[in-house]
């Protein structure tokens, strides 16, 4: 069963009801099969499922994509629908908020900022993005309250800053991060997607062709600092590198595991990446 609830009062009192635990899955709507991955994992571990759709302006910058950021709350249902057929006995929960008061009322002052993990990286190129992420987070935790949340691997710096602001707050959530979804040619599947054009999308495959080729050197044994260095020589590489996948650290000299993060520009839209490496 699949029920919309647009309003945060209506969200809580349905929450006081439960008693069985609760998965959690937020989202900025436009959905997609990566956010139906997480959905399913959520329904597979919880027979109660609540996913979020908020285009959270807090997260945007001035001269970012929030009023153009696509809102598709009619086939996002649709897609919900169709993947609740294979859990006939779960209930999902879809809270659409139908303003942004209804997530930041009036009077509410509170910002959450993770220091260290929200300035480097994407942090740094988007100043302020990881607190207004971490705020909304922290927000819709409060109102869901739920026992797992699922989170896709793609923004796997956001994957940290959200673990690291529910273990500076204490918060008994735990955080599952799920694995890329691929199109078949290799591009991780994301909303931004449809803004490319065909030859783009095209081009844009030297996003994932470069971060498989630095994984095939960790791999091999070979140093690929040189090979990062001729690649960065394109200006569209926002920036390509190699951070310990259990702690974010760029020191990774004794690290067992390397995640390759990597943003390229293709046009006006932005695509973000990365790849794991057992050492």
């Amino acid at each position: 069963m699949v029920t919309l609830i647009d309003n945060t009062v209506q969200i809580q009192k349905q929450r006081s009801l439960e008693t069985k635990s609760v998965g959690f899955v937020p989202t900025m709507g436009n959905l997609h099969s990566g956010h139906i991955s997480l959905l399913k994992q959520a329904l597979t571990d919880h027979q109660v499922v609540y996913l979020s759709i908020f285009v959270n302006p807090k997260q945007f910058g001035p001269k970012e994509d929030f009023e153009r950021y696509p809102r598709t709350l009619e086939a996002d249902m649709a897609l919900i629908n169709k993947a609740a057929e294979d859990f006939p006995n779960s209930e999902i929960i879809v809270y659409a908020p139908k303003s942004a008061l209804e997530v930041f009322p009036v009077g509410l002052k509170q910002t959450i900022s993770v220091q260290g993990l929200s300035s480097v990286l994407e942090g740094a190129i988007r100043p302020g993005h990881f607190d207004g992420m971490s705020t909304v987070v922290w927000r819709l935790f409060d109102i869901i309250r739920p026992n797992t949340a699922y989170f896709g691997l793609k923004d796997f710096q956001q994957y940290h800053v959200v673990k690291q602001m529910v273990k500076d707050l204490s918060m008994p959530i735990k955080i599952q991060g799920m694995p890329i979804i691929r199109e078949e040619s290799g591009l991780a599947l994301s909303s931004r997607n449809q803004y490319l054009t065909p030859e783009q999308k095209k081009a844009s495959l030297i996003l994932f062709n470069t971060l498989n080729e630095i994984k095939k050197l960790i791999q091999s044994g070979t140093n690929p600092k040189s090979f990062i260095h001729k690649a960065l020589k394109d200006p569209n590489w926002n920036y390509l590198e190699i951070r310990d996948t259990d702690t974010f650290s760029e020191n990774i000299n004794h690290s067992k595991n390397l995640t390759i993060l990597a943003v390229y520009q293709m046009g006006s839209t932005r695509l973000l990446d990365n790849m794991q490496v057992e050492v």
